[in-house]
C-alpha cells in the first residue's frame, strides 16, 4: 500500500504567543510521522516558524502544497493557538488541489488561561471553518472540538481522516467492469451507467459470448492457464473437484485477467446465473473470490454499484471486501441478521473453507454443472458495512452505511455464512425498505463506518444515511 500524505498547515495568529505555534508545529509533526504518514510542510526556512500567519505565508504553502500535488492525499490543518482564519482558507483555496482538509486545534489548559500560555484555538477553530465555508471549501472535522495531538483520540481522527482521503482519491476516474448481462431474475441490480459515469467511475462492458469465445483460444498447457490453476490450487482446498472443472476455471480466469490488464479496471461484477453454468460448466466464485482477496473486488450477479461498495470499503480499511445478501433473521434477537452468499466471498474473511459446488443452482442445472463456490463460516469481529446505489428516479448517487460486528454464533448453513448484531438494525431495516435498496450489502471485516459516510457524502456530494448506533 502506499503511504498516505497530508499537507500541513500550522496556523498562527500574530498576537498570541508564536511559541505555541512552534511548539505545536512540532508537536503534530512528530505524532504524524510516528503514524506512519507522509508530510509535506513549510520550513522555518520557508516562514517563520514554518506556520502560516500573512497572505505571503498563505501563498508560500500553496505553492508548495502545489509542487506537491501528485503525493498529497489529504491536508491537515492545526491550530495551536487561535490562529488566522483568512490565511487558512486563503492558503487552501490558492493551492487548488481538491483533497479532503481536516481541521484541528489544540486544547486549552485550565491553569494556563492567562496570556503567554492561553491558546484560544477553541474559538479560532470555529473561525477558520467559517472562512472556509464562506469559501465553499468543504472540510472535517475532529471528533471532539479541542483534543490532544499526543491522544489516542486524535491519532483515530487521523486513522479515519486518512481512510476518508483514500476512499476520495481511489474513486476518482475509477474504471470497472461488468462481465455478462444482468439476470433476468434480478431487477433489483439494475443501475444507471450513466450516473456512475456523472460519479466519474466508467463502465467497461463484455459480453459472456467473447468471455467463452477467447476462452477457446488457450489450450490447456498454455502457460498463463498452469499458473493460473496453480493459484487456484494454493489458495482453496480443491478436494473432490474434478480436474475438468478447475482447468475451465483457470482458463476463464486467464481472460477475466487479461481484460481487466488492458482496460485499468480496479474491479468486475459477473453474471453467475446461469448461462455459465449451463453453457460452460463451472461458477465463477472461486475466481472472483480470488480476485477480491488480491484487493480487486468481485460482485455477483452483476452487482456494479455493489463493487462500487466494496471498493469504498476496502479503500477505507485497505483489506478485502464482500458482498452479501441481508439474508435471514437470527433467532429472536432483533438486532442480529444472518448475511450469506453461495458463495464468492474473499479468503480473508473465513475461518476455514473450501471449494464445493453450488447447491441452489445444481437443482436447475445439475452438479456438475456448478463447481467452484467457496463454502465456509465467516470470522468473528468488526463489521463496516456499505451500500451505494443508482437513483435513476431522482438522478442521483446515494448510499448508507455503518458498523456492527460478526458474531461467535453458531449456524447450519452452506456458502459463506455469518451472524451479524448491528446495533438498531430493525429501524436500518425499515430504511432499507422504504427507500428501495438492493438485498446486497458490501461488508468489510474493520470499523471505518465515519470515514465512509464523510467521504461520500462531505465530499463526493452523495445522498447518504449514517445508521449510528443512537
Amino acid at each position: 500500500m502506499s503511504k498516505t500524505t497530508f499537507g500541513v498547515l500550522v496556523g498562527n495568529r500574530g498576537f498570541f504567543p508564536a511559541a505555541l505555534a512552534e511548539q505545536g508545529r512540532k508537536e503534530v509533526l512528530d505524532v504524524l510521522e510516528s503514524q506512519g504518514y507522509g508530510i509535506v510542510c513549510l520550513t522555518p526556512q520557508d516562514t517563520k516558524f514554518g506556520v502560516v500567519e500573512t497572505l505571503q505565508d498563505a501563498r508560500a504553502c500553496a505553492e508548495l502544497f502545489r509542487k506537491h500535488r501528485e503525493q498529497i492525499d489529504g491536508i491537515v490543518v492545526t491550530l495551536p493557538n487561535f490562529g488566522d482564519e483568512k490565511s487558512v482558507a486563503n492558503t487552501v483555496r490558492l493551492a487548488g488541489l481538491d483533497v479532503p482538509v481536516l481541521l484541528h486545534a489544540f486544547p486549552d489548559e485550565p491553569g494556563k488561561m492567562v496570556m503567554g500560555g492561553r491558546r484560544d484555538s477553541f474559538c479560532g477553530k470555529i473561525s477558520a471553518c467559517n472562512n472556509l465555508w464562506q469559501y465553499g471549501i468543504r472540510f472535517s472535522l475532529t471528533r471532539e472540538h479541542t483534543v490532544a495531538p499526543s491522544s489516542e483520540a486524535f491519532r483515530e481522527d487521523l486513522r479515519d481522516f486518512a481512510a476518508t482521503c483514500r476512499i476520495v482519491k481511489g474513486l476518482r476516474n475509477l474504471r470497472v467492469g461488468v462481465i455478462g448481462a444482468r439476470p433476468a431474475a434480478f431487477n433489483t441490480v439494475r443501475f444507471s451507467e450513466k450516473l456512475l459515469e456523472h460519479a466519474g467511475i466508467s463502465v467497461e462492458t463484455l459480453d459472456l459470448s467473447e468471455v467463452f469465445g477467447r476462452i477457446q483460444r488457450f489450450r490447456p498447457d498454455e502457460p498463463a492457464v498452469k499458473v493460473k490453476l496453480e493459484s487456484i490450487h494454493g489458495y482453496v482446498s480443491t478436494k473432490g473437484i474434478p480436474q475438468a472443472s478447475l482447468l475451465k476455471m483457470a482458463q476463464f480466469g486467464v481472460v477475466v485477467d487479461d481484460w481487466m490488464r488492458a482496460n485499468e479496471l480496479a474491479g468486475t461484477s459477473v453474471q453467475c446465473w446461469t448461462a455459465m453454468e449451463e453453457y460452460f460448466g463451472v461458477v465463477p466464485c472461486t475466481l472472483m473470490s480470488l480476485m477480491s482477496n488480491n484487493l480487486l473486488p468481485s460482485a455477483c450477479e452483476t452487482d456494479m454499484v455493489g463493487m462500487v461498495g466494496m471498493h469504498v470499503l476496502q479503500l477505507a480499511s485497505e483489506t478485502p471486501s464482500a458482498i452479501v445478501d441481508w439474508n435471514n433473521n437470527f433467532g429472536s434477537d432483533p438486532d442480529k441478521a444472518v448475511i450469506f452468499h453461495c458463495s464468492n466471498l474473499p479468503k480473508h474473511f473465513f475461518e476455514d473453507f473450501k471449494m464445493d459446488f453450488q447447491e441452489i443452482i445444481a437443482t436447475s442445472v445439475g452438479k456438475e454443472g456448478t463447481f467452484g463456490t467457496v463454502v465456509g463460516k465467516l470470522k468473528a469481529g468488526p463489521l463496516t458495512f456499505c451500500r451505494v446505489s443508482t437513483d435513476d428516479l431522482h438522478g442521483r448517487m446515494r448510499a448508507y452505511a455503518g458498523e456492527g460486528e460478526i458474531t461467535t454464533d453458531s449456524l447450519q448453513s452452506f456458502g459463506g455464512y455469518g451472524v451479524v448484531k448491528i446495533p438498531r438494525l430493525q429501524a436500518l431495516l425499515q430504511f432499507v425498505c422504504k427507500h428501495g435498496y438492493e438485498h446486497h450489502v458490501a461488508v468489510n471485516r474493520s470499523h471505518y463506518g465515519r470515514a465512509v459516510i464523510e467521504a461520500l457524502g462531505n465530499y463526493r456530494g452523495w445522498e447518504v444515511y449514517s445508521h449510528a448506533a443512537n
